[in-house]
C-alpha cells in the first residue's frame, strides 16, 4: 500500500546495522557502567529520540536538503562537531568522586540530562541524516504515492528494533559492571574514555564533506 518492498530484508538489515558496534553503543555501555541499567536505558532512549529527528527529516526532505545544500550541511556539521567536542572536553576534565557519595555514576548528570545528551549527539550528526537518506529509499518504490509515510514507517521500525537491542545491551553492561561502579577511579577513567570518544567523533563529523 505504501510502496514498501523487500520488507523482511529491510528488517534483517536494520537489525544487523543496529547491533554493529559504534559511538552510540559506546555511549550506552559507558552510561550503563557509570549509572547502572537505568542510566544506560535512558541513554538508549535519548539516542532513539535523536534518530526520530532524522527519520522525520528524511520523510520531509531535510536530508535531501543537507545533501544538496553545502551551506546547510556545513552549518549542521559544525554545530554537531562543536557540541560533541564540548561534551568530550568537559568529561575528560572531570575529577574523581567518591563512589559512595555518587554511586549512580562519576558525573552529576540526571537521567534527563543523559537523555538529552544522547538525543543531541545523534540529532546533530549529519552523517546519520545522510545514512537514512541512503538506506530507507532502497526499500520504497520510486513511484510510491506516499513516500513520506513509507519513510516514516520504515524509520520507526528501524528505531524500534534498535531501541530493543540497546536497552538489552544496557542491562547486560550494567550487570557485568556492578563491581566497576564501586571504584571511583575506574569511573573517572571511564568518563575520560567517553570524553575522548566524543571529541574523536566531533572531529570526524567536522571532517565530513557534503556529497
Amino acid at each position: 500500500m505504501l510502496g514498501i518492498h523487500e520488507f523482511w530484508l529491510f528488517v534483517i538489515s536494520g537489525v544487523l546495522l543496529n547491533i554493529t558496534p559504534g559511538p552510540d553503543t559506546a555511549y550506552i555501555v559507558g552510561r550503563s557502567v557509570q549509572m547502572g541499567w537505568r542510566g544506560g536505558a535512558v541513554a538508549a532512549l535519548g539516542i532513539s529520540a535523536g534518530c526520530v529527528v532524522h527519520v522525520v527529516g528524511a520523510a520531509l526532505g531535510l536530508s535531501a536538503l543537507l545533501m544538496a545544500s553545502s551551506a546547510a550541511f556545513t552549518l549542521i556539521k559544525w554545530a554537531g562537531a562543536a557540541y560533541l567536542c564540548l561534551i568530550g572536553v568537559t568529561m575528560m576534565l572531570s575529577r574523581q568522586r567518591s563512589p559512595v557519595a555518587d554511586i549512580s555514576g562519576s558525573t552529576t548528570m540526571s537521567p534527563r540530562q543523559v537523555f538529552w545528551q544522547g538525543a543531541a549527539t545523534n540529532a546533530l550528526n549529519p552523517k546519520v541524516a545522510l545514512f537514512f537518506l541512503a538506506f530507507l529509499p532502497q526499500f520504497v518504490d520510486a513511484d510510491a504515492p506516499h513516500k513520506a509515510a513509507a519513510f516514516l514507517v520504515l524509520g520507526m521500525i528501524f528505531i524500534a528494533t534498535g531501541t530493543l537491542w540497546c536497552v538489552g545491551l544496557a542491562a547486560f553492561a550494567a550487570r557485568a559492571a556492578g563491581r566497576i561502579r564501586q571504584s571511583g577511579r575506574a569511573l573517572l577513567w571511564i568518563n575520560r574514555a567517553l570524553g575522548g570518544m566524543f571529541v574523536y567523533l566531533g572531529i570526524r563529523i567536522a571532517a565530513l564533506q557534503a556529497r
